[in-house]
């Protein structure tokens, strides 16, 4: 039988409820304190914002944003069983203001011409994609949109970037992106 992993949302009108995602190799989902500070830094109404979470994965950072007064959020995720689990919660939580697709990462944001406030952007660690996806993110981003990063390591920003917050739990660095022409 396949496990499950759990994750709480932690805030907003679906506060306590849990959502399931598949036992896969590289499925992090992001730890309630993190996301916790993060959202206090976003502001915990999320009230008309537009967000993208980029390989979705457990679905943590989307369904919260959703939670949290979410106009629309676009959940972006390539695993089909992964996928199938968000299906599942989306249908659980009756997150019409949630939509799913199945693609590759970098396909949708090379074909995807939509502006997002909040962009959540956390790939697998081993991949290393963090360098080509920030490149590509600020034409996706509103005049004040902001971008959430996780890695295990520091990441090396170009001028263009402004680390606006940041912190660190256990291994993982996490930090909330603006552009500087916008800062």
């Amino acid at each position: 039988m396949l496990r499950e992993g759990k994750v709480r949302i932690i805030g907003g009108k679906w506060r306590s409820r849990v959502i399931t995602f598949p036992d896969e190799k590289h499925l992090r989902p992001t730890p309630d304190r993190v996301r916790e500070t993060v959202f206090n830094w976003l502001g915990q109404d999320l009230a008309g914002k537009h967000c993208l979470d980029l390989f979705a994965g457990s679905g943590a950072m989307g369904f919260e944003a959703a939670s949290r007064g979410a106009e629309h959020v676009v959940m972006v995720e390539l695993n089909r069983s992964i996928m199938h689990q968000l299906h599942a919660s989306r249908e659980k939580l009756d997150a019409t203001q949630v939509e799913l697709v199945k693609m590759n990462a970098l396909a949708f944001i090379a074909s995807d011409v939509r502006q997002y406030d909040v962009i959540f952007l956390d790939p697998p660690f081993q991949l290393d994609l963090l360098p080509e996806f920030i490149t590509r993110l600020p034409s996706h981003m509103t005049e004040d949109g902001l971008v959430y990063i996780e890695s295990d390591h520091i990441v090396d920003l170009d001028e263009q970037w402004l680390v606006w917050r940041s912190g660190r739990a256990g291994k993982v660095y996490y930090h909330l992106l603006k552009l500087k022409k916008n800062g």
